[in-house]
This record gives C-alpha cells, sequence and structure tokens, in this order.
C-alpha cells in the first residue's frame, strides 16, 4: 500500500482559522499509523481563493481528498478510511 499524504495548509487563512491547532497531527500521526502516513506543510492550498465567501478554512488534504473545516479528529478519521478501519 502506498503511503497516505497529509497536507496541512500552513496559509495566513487556513493558520487564523484553526490551522495552527492542526500542528498536533505531526505528533499523533506518527505514533499512531507509523510510516503508512506522511504529514507535510503546505504554504497554501489555494482552496479558500476559490470561492472566497464561502470558505471553510482551515483546510487539509489527505491524498487527493479535501477536508474543509479541518480538525484533528476529522483529519484521523479521514485517515482511518483511507486505511480501512
Amino acid at each position: 500500500m502506498e503511503k497516505i499524504k497529509v497536507q496541512v495548509c500552513l496559509g495566513t487563512t487556513c493558520f487564523v482559522m484553526g490551522g495552527a491547532n492542526l500542528q498536533e497531527l505531526n505528533d499523533i500521526i506518527p505514533r499512531k499509523y507509523g510510516d503508512k502516513v506522511e504529514v507535510v506543510g503546505s504554504n497554501c492550498l489555494g482552496l479558500c481563493s476559490i470561492q472566497w465567501e464561502y470558505s471553510k478554512a482551515p483546510y487539509v488534504k489527505v491524498d487527493d481528498e479535501v477536508v474543509h473545516e479541518a480538525t484533528v479528529e476529522k483529519v484521523l478519521e479521514m485517515i482511518d478510511k483511507k486505511l480501512g478501519k
């Protein structure tokens, strides 16, 4: 199985809308999933600029799937789903 890639948007909008709390994933994911999941920060995923008035920041991408209004719990649920847990 290919490694799951988690991209956390660190752009200004996402960061101030709660993305700062997502830094916790850097500690949780390696403990919970080992080397099955990779976490990386992204300067900006560009998702909030698509429809600014409907922005649902912060954003995280788990492989190709977007998690809007992302929380640690939502991201972990998405990873579990992808791993078939």
